[in-house]
């Protein structure tokens, strides 16, 4: 499943992503009991670089990743790399289960 930054860092103006982030959540922990012992997580991404953000035009979207990748603990913006080999190990690590990984560059913490 995929969550989102959303659902632990509340702000005006998010407040459908962040119930929708915050239920994907508590069904990942919820399904991981319900379903035992098939195994299920989720992945909360932080700013990732992909076509998502183009249609804020190159400058806006320039300006967003600067602001982002100053303020978040990685600093940098995160790659498509990066949520798949999150993935793979969501996948591939055979106990883990119940848990929302954050894959956001500490995002979360800001």
């Amino acid at each position: 499943m995929f969550s989102g930054v959303a659902a632990f860092k509340i702000a005006i103006g998010t407040m459908a992503v962040a119930i929708t982030n915050g239920a994907a959540d508590t069904l990942t922990r919820s399904l991981s009991l319900e379903l035992a012992p098939i195994r299920v997580n989720a992945l909360s991404p932080g700013v990732i670089d992909t076509g998502a953000w183009d249609g804020l035009g190159e400058t806006a979207k320039a300006e967003l990743f600067k602001d982002m990748s100053m303020r978040n603990p990685a600093r940098r913006i995160g790659t498509e790399e990066d949520i798949a080999s999150a993935a793979i190990f969501a996948l591939t690590n055979t106990f883990l289960t119940g848990v929302t990984l954050a894959v956001d560059g500490g995002e979360a913490l800001v």
